[in-house]
This record gives structure tokens, sequence and C-alpha cells, in this order.
């Protein structure tokens, strides 16, 4: 299908925005009559730009409050349409949005109504237009996409048909099966947006907080199968307003608009629909998604001071360096399955390095890295060019929103993973001994993210790896509050959560949630609080109070909770109460790094959120001291 999106999404002038979509990879643009009346370019010359460009003007929108109006208002209302009809044709755009009215002056008269807006087409028609009436969530009188039907039904004309928006549909909770009983030759136009659910007036929530598919909580793909169904053959197109997208960086944020329709499509060609019910467009489909094993490693940035405080914090919790790399300053460390890479050098992909210890790659363990490579292309996450010997073993990686490597390894078959070969014995005298209880593997690793990119980063993530989003978490910590949200899957494979500070860049966010954490999964947390101690770790000191709020809220014999309080250990439990959760910290490295000692217990699924806020506190306390 074709890609459409409209300038509203994109921040900048309308040449910027035209030239973002372009450079992103769609076929189409809408243009909001704001960015044209503020455009130094005639309508000739942005119709020019755009075929220049590769783009054609799919829409032009909005035309607003038309119908329902007494006599004098309509002549007002016909004489401003021939105006933009004839705008329209300097610019080269067929289709132009109607929203239905949405002043208190309405009348309430359907007859009226479909009659004024058959006068409305008629006049189109002259012009070789078409209208699309779009029924706003909000709207006075026509606020549902059956009312809008019904009128552009009764108004019969071959230049009159409907605009679809997914969000003034589903954010009123109304059913778009009925969709499918509309002729596919009245729908003229598709606008999708996500959303998360919120609470709030519909109007605010349009306009400061839709989103681009799969970033919200809207069933798209249901959505968009219903309109196919129905015979829809036009573009699939974006309409979001969101303040965040307004005024981020126009060529990413069209890179990331993009690779939500591409999702979406590749969605909507793999659903198993009977014969009667597909759709009379050609679908593109992505390479299969794999879901990763696991962590291979995790790389960290630390060199000179900060590998010389992260090193002993390694050993005191069981891990071994083991191993070198054969031609970067690159030491493997491991415990069991779980191994941390630490890198001397400045792997942040252009991004500034302070020194301070930091995650900077995850390498996730895959079936099939190519395949997986080739979905990345396909995402406009192309992979990244690296310094490899010719020896090496070849790995594919790709940079996530925020700039972290992601490593896509081969799994071995059974055997060792091919990258291993790429690492040989450290020299004598620089070999750091671990042991204690054995750890099983990397659980997750919490991530921070810059506040615009948060969303962009979930979509990538799930899109590239087949993880499912979790709901998006608000956390309190001493200096704002912090979003988090978890990626993982039902039965295994990596976990990541995602973290952003909500009072945006700056300072604060830097102190209420810049930090990454690697959690590392075991079998019996206080066994490995206790081997950790008694090899010189300190773990993050929790508050007495912790403890006696334990107390009240829980069941826990009053020798295993002063057990825990010794060692610092945390405790959640599952609503249901079968599942537990038992944690350690370790302080903060330089102010951008920690570790985390988990232990699932009963199929507890979630992260100790409870917990969170006193290591927020604790850690926020240590730093300013």
């Amino acid at each position: 299908m074709r890609h459409s999106i409209a300038t509203v999404c994109l921040s900048g002038t309308l040449e910027e925005k035209l030239r973002a979509a372009a450079g992103a990879g769609f076929d189409g643009v809408e243009i909001f009559e704001n960015d044209l009346v503020a455009s130094p370019l005639r309508p000739r010359e942005i119709r020019a730009l755009a075929r220049d460009l590769g783009l054609t003007i799919d829409l032009y929108q909005p035309f607003r409050d038309f119908e329902g109006v007494d006599d004098a208002t309509l002549a007002a209302n016909l004489r401003r349409a021939e105006a933009k009809f004839a705008l329209m044709v300097e610019l080269g755009a067929d289709t132009v949005l109607v929203c239905s009215n949405a002043t208190t002056s309405a009348i309430d008269d359907d007859a009226r109504a479909a009659a004024q807006l058959r006068l409305l087409a008629e006049t189109a028609e002259r012009y070789g237009v078409r209208v699309a009436y779009e029924a706003l969530a909000w709207g006075t009188h026509v606020s549902t996409y059956r009312r809008s039907w019904e009128l552009v039904r009764r108004a019969d004309h071959p230049s009159l048909g409907l605009c679809l928006d997914s969000f003034h549909i589903l954010s009123r909770g109304d059913d778009p099966e009925g969709v499918r009983g509309i002729p596919g030759e009245k729908l003229f136009f598709l606008q999708l947006a996500d959303a998360p659910r919120l609470s709030m007036d519909v109007l605010q929530w349009s306009r400061h907080h839709r989103c681009f598919p799969g970033q919200g909580g809207f069933d798209l793909a249901a959505f968009t199968g219903h309109v196919l169904a129905a015979g829809y053959t036009g573009p699939l197109s974006l309409e979001v307003f969101n303040d965040v997208f307004r005024a981020g960086d126009p060529g990413r944020t069209a890179a990331d608009a993009l690779r939500s329709l591409t999702v979406l499509e590749d969605a909507l060609a793999r659903r198993d629909a009977p014969p009667g019910d597909r759709p009379s467009v050609t679908l593109a489909r992505l390479p299969e998604p794999q879901v990763p094993r696991g962590f291979g490693f995790v790389e960290v940035a630390a060199a000179g001071e900060a590998a010389g405080r992260i090193r002993p914090m390694l050993a005191a919790l069981g891990f071994a360096h083991t191993r070198d790399h054969r031609s970067k300053p690159v030491q493997l460390w491991e415990h069991g399955p779980a191994r941390i890479l630490l890198n001397a050098a400045d792997p942040r992909l252009g991004h500034t390095w302070d020194g301070a210890a930091s995650v900077t790659a995850l390498g996730l363990v895959l079936d099939s890295p190519e395949r997986s490579a080739a979905r990345a292309e396909r995402l406009c996450s192309p992979v990244l060019a690296r310094r490899q010997d010719p020896s090496e073993t070849p790995l594919h990686a790709v940079a996530a929103p925020d700039g972290t490597a992601v490593f896509l390894c081969p799994s071995g078959d059974g055997g060792e993973e091919p990258w291993l070969s790429d690492f040989s014995a450290p020299a004598v005298g620089d070999v750091h001994s671990g042991g204690g209880p054995a750890l099983t593997g990397i659980d997750h690793v919490g991530l921070h993210q810059p506040f615009a990119h948060f969303d962009e980063a979930s979509l990538f993530y799930t899109a590239l790896l087949g993880l499912s989003p979790g709901e998006s978490t608000e956390l309190a910590s001493p200096e704002g509050l912090i979003r988090s949200r978890a990626l993982a899957i039902a039965g295994g494979g990596p976990r990541i959560a995602l973290n952003v500070s909500l009072v945006g860049d700056g300072p604060r966010a830097d102190t209420a949630g810049g930090v990454q954490h690697i959690a590392l999964a075991c079998e019996d947390a206080v066994a490995v609080a206790e081997a950790a101690v008694a090899a010189g770790l300190r773990t993050l000191p929790v508050p007495d109070n912790y403890y006696d709020d334990l107390a009240a809220r829980t069941d826990l014999p009053p020798h295993r909770r002063e057990h825990m309080r010794r060692l610092n250990i945390l405790h959640d439990r599952d609503p249901d109460g079968r599942g537990e959760f038992l944690h350690f910290f370790t302080p903060l490295l330089d102010g951008h790094l920690f570790f985390e000692v988990v232990q699932r217990i009963g199929g507890y699924a979630g992260y100790g959120a409870r917990n969170t806020p006193v290591r927020l506190a604790v850690h926020r306390t240590e730093r300013a001291a």
C-alpha cells in the first residue's frame, strides 16, 4: 500500500516537512492548511517541490464548519470553498477533508446537512476535487462515522465520500466493524493515529496525545482490517497531533512514522482472513520477527578510573575476567551464562561519552541474525557500519533510538556462540577470579531514554524483536516522576525496561531517571548477597522504615525479614500472592550505572515497581553526599 503523512505530524517549515517525509520514504503527504498559509512558496511551487521529491499531495485539510448552517452562512461557506478548490487545483491535490460542524450554532437537521453537503460536492466537481467528510469525535451533532455515512448516503453525489479517522472512532469506543457495510468507493480517505488510554476531554486528548500506530492502546490492526475489508484502496495516512513530535527533528520523526506504518501493514498482511474478507490492495510483509533467546552479552563503556571501579564490583558479584578481544580493548567478564563486556574505547556511536561507566550495547542471541538484519533495514533501522578485522566473526548491529548498539548474535546451534572465538585468554596477572553462588543469566536491562524518544524506542524494540510492551508505569522519585515500560514476551527471552523522566531533558532528568542498570538473575538472592558482601561488595542500604512497612503488609517471618534487612534485600509479591520477587542493588557507578540481582519465585513477572521509589531515594542521597 501507499504510505502518506500529514504535515501537522512534523516540525519545521512546510519545505522541511516535505523533505523529511520524502527522506523517510513516504509516498505522499496531507498538507495542513496552516503550513501552506505560513509558507513563502506559492501553491504551484509547493506542487513542483513535492513532485521533485517524489511525493504526491493526497489531501488538503481541514475545511471546517460547513454543513448544518443557515442560508446566509451557507452562501459564505460556498464562496470560501470555491477559493480553496481553486487553490487545490494549483496545488495538485484532488481531495479535501471537510470536518463535521463543531460550532454551537450548528443546526441539528440531517436533511439540511445532507443537502448542503451535496451543494459542496457539486461545486467541488467543477474543479475536479473530491470531498472527504469526517465526523469529529467532538462534532456538535455529527460525531460518529455512522451518522456521517448517513449524511453522505443521503447527499448521494459521486464527489462526496467519507474520511475515516481511527482516533475519532476509537476514542469514543465506537465499534469499527460497521465500516464493513460502507461501499468501498465511498471511502475516500483513511487517517490513522494511535493514543494512550487516557481519561480526559477528547479534544485535548486528540490535540496533544496522539501517537503513531503501535505506540498507544488502540487496536489499529483490527480497525484498519475492517476498512480494507470494505474495499478501501487509498493510502495508509498518519494524522498525529503530538507536542513532542512537533518539537522534534522532522527527519527522525518521519522515519519513526514510516516504521509504524510498516509494522501495521506487516500485521495486516499476516492476518488469517477468509477469502471474501481479503483486501483488494497488496500488503507488504516483512521478514518474520525473531524473538531473541536471551542476552549474549551487555557491553559497558568503562575506561581508566571507571574501569577500576567496576571490576571489583563485578568480581564481588561472582564474575571472572575470562578473555580479551583480539583486536579491540574489550574484556569479557563471565559468571555462568551472564556476560559483561568492558569496552575501554568509545563505543557511543558518535554520542558524547564522559568516561563514566554506562551501557552502550546489547548482544541478543538469535537463530537467524541475517533475517533480523533484513527486517531492521525495512524498519528504517539500517545495519551500522563497523570497524571489523577480516578474521573476526561478522556481527550485524543496528542503532536503537537512544544510540545503544543492538548486536544480532548467532546462537551457535548448541555449541559456543561464534562471537566468543574473537576473544582469547587474558594476559597473566590481569585475571580477576569470580565465584560464589551461580547466576542464571541477565534478567533484564534498564535503559534511560531521552524524553522525546520514549515511544520511538518502544516501537523500535517491539517491532524489531517481537517483544510485547507492558503498560506504562509512573514511579515517584525525589525529583519528579519517571515513566517506565517493560518490553518482554511470555515464556522467556530478554526483557528490556525503558525509563524516561517526565520533566523532560535537562539536569533534573539526569538526576531523576538518567541512569541505566543491568539486572542479573539467580535462584537464591540471599546466597548471592551473602557471598557478594563477604567478597567486599557494599549493597545499596535500604532504610529500616522499609522493613517496618514490610512487616505491616506481608506475613514474612521476622527472622527472614531481619536476614533481608542485614543484606539490604527488598521484597515484592504478585497481586494474587503466588509469585514473589527478591532483589538487591549496588550503589551507583559514576552516577550512571548500577547492578541489580533478582530472584523470581512462582512465576513472578514484574520488576519490583513498589520498591523503585526506595531505590531512587537512596541513590539520590548517595549521589548528593
